[in-house]
């Protein structure tokens, strides 16, 4: 189990950034478990850069540029989920002038 990759990657991040303890993990499906953790990356990605304005990310790409793609993500994370939940719709071609 030490060596597992299911230990590193989905075991232990959900005991530690969701605070499941392992019985409650050896007694739930894999499946769900997969979900759980697929959707803890997405609220982590959907509130990364919360706060964030684009030239503050300018500013901080000088430096580092992988906050770029980071913040990159998190735009897209938004779009989806902003889009899913109604609070911003595709545009349509009624919509494009």
């Amino acid at each position: 189990m030490l060596e597992s990759p299911d230990a590193i990657m989905l075991y232990i991040p959900l005991m530690k950034d969701l605070g499941l303890s392992w019985s409650e993990i050896k007694n739930t499906p894999r499946y769900e478990l997969q979900a759980l953790r697929r959707a803890s990356y997405e609220h982590d990605a959907y509130h990364s850069m919360d706060g964030y304005t684009s030239e503050d990310v300018s500013e901080m790409a000088k430096n580092k540029p992988q906050v770029r793609q980071q913040y990159n993500t998190y735009l897209e994370t938004r779009r989806k989920y902003d889009t899913m939940t109604g609070k911003k719709r595709k545009p349509t071609f009624r919509d494009i002038k």
